[in-house]
């Protein structure tokens, strides 16, 4: 067998219920930021592929938005339906759980897996959390019992415990294949689509337990000069209060919401970035498929 036939290449999907850190294991696993992260649920709104390439193989992870039982909203009843679909034609799924819990979320999401013919692996996550360790190995064993599971990979996706020993199962299970990708892209996302996201997480981690979900980010300009980038995005709320919290006293909150994103857009682009951002109010755009279509939830 040549050494050409005997490279790996396959798409990776990383599912689980909200919050328990796939985002953070996609950055981990693809050696950069990538996926927004932040301690609320539902940070993560769209399908996002991230790949990592070694010597070997080809990974293409696909992070999705976290499958969860209570769906008010078209937003919710959307971003379980890209978590389903990104389970379509995958090579390896890879099942994000935290810790010591088990919840209805986990439940459901176990219901969905079951239906897929990719060999799954277990992740569990924030195992650096746990302050009696001697319970992971009891637990890992009740784990066990639930399905059939290729592999169970005790993990920190924050601290990169056993990352090396997840990728490690993950990249045997991938079928023999030439790469997707040219080696120096890392997803399939555009550089506007990156912006959009990156504002949205500062908004995540700046407001309060309920704000954050009445915010989406549009860029309405992107225009790429000699080691500058000019962007111009809105930032859409619902209610005009929500308005005044994004906004804050003086106009203060959203100063610093936009020197953050624009920091982190300047690591991320490697160039100098000029953001605008502006607030808007179209009431209930969350619950409005036409509205979240427009906004580029499809």
């Amino acid at each position: 067998m040549s050494e050409e036939t005997e490279f790996r290449c396959g798409l990776v999907a990383l599912v689980g219920r909200p919050n328990v850190g796939k985002s953070t294991l996609l950055n981990r696993l693809i050696g950069q930021k990538l996926a927004i992260v932040s301690r609320k649920p539902q940070t993560t709104r769209h399908k996002i592929l991230g790949i990592h390439h070694r010597d070997d193989a080809q990974i293409v992870y696909v992070d999705t938005p976290g499958i969860h039982a209570k769906t008010p909203r078209q937003m919710n009843r959307y971003l379980n339906r890209a978590a389903q679909e990104a389970l379509e034609d995958v090579d390896v799924v890879v099942f994000v759980v935290e810790g010591l819990r088990w919840s209805e979320d986990d439940e459901l999401v176990l219901s969905k897996l079951r239906q897929v013919k990719a060999p799954i692996i277990l992740a569990v996550n924030k195992v650096d959390e746990l302050t009696d360790k001697e319970k992971l190995l009891p637990h890992l064993q009740t784990l066990a019992q639930k399905a059939d599971f290729a592999a169970i990979v005790p993990i920190s996706a924050r601290k990169g415990t056993n990352a090396d020993a997840l990728e490690a199962e993950i990249a045997q299970r991938l079928p023999q294949s030439p790469p997707m990708f040219p080696e120096d892209q890392f997803t399939d996302r555009s550089a506007r689509f990156l912006a959009a996201e990156l504002v949205r997480e500062q908004l995540m981690r700046a407001l309060g337990a309920e704000v954050p979900y009445a915010t989406t980010v549009e860029i309405e300009q992107f225009e790429e000069t000699d080691g500058l980038d000019r962007i111009a995005a809105v930032i859409w709320v619902e209610r005009p209060g929500q308005k005044a919290i994004v906004i804050g006293r003086q106009g203060q909150l959203l100063k610093r919401i936009g020197q953050a994103a624009r920091l982190e857009m300047e690591k991320m682009f490697g160039c100098r970035v000029y953001l605008q951002l502006w607030v808007k109010v179209r009431e209930g755009w969350s619950d409005d498929e036409k509205a979240l279509r427009s906004l580029g939830y499809e």
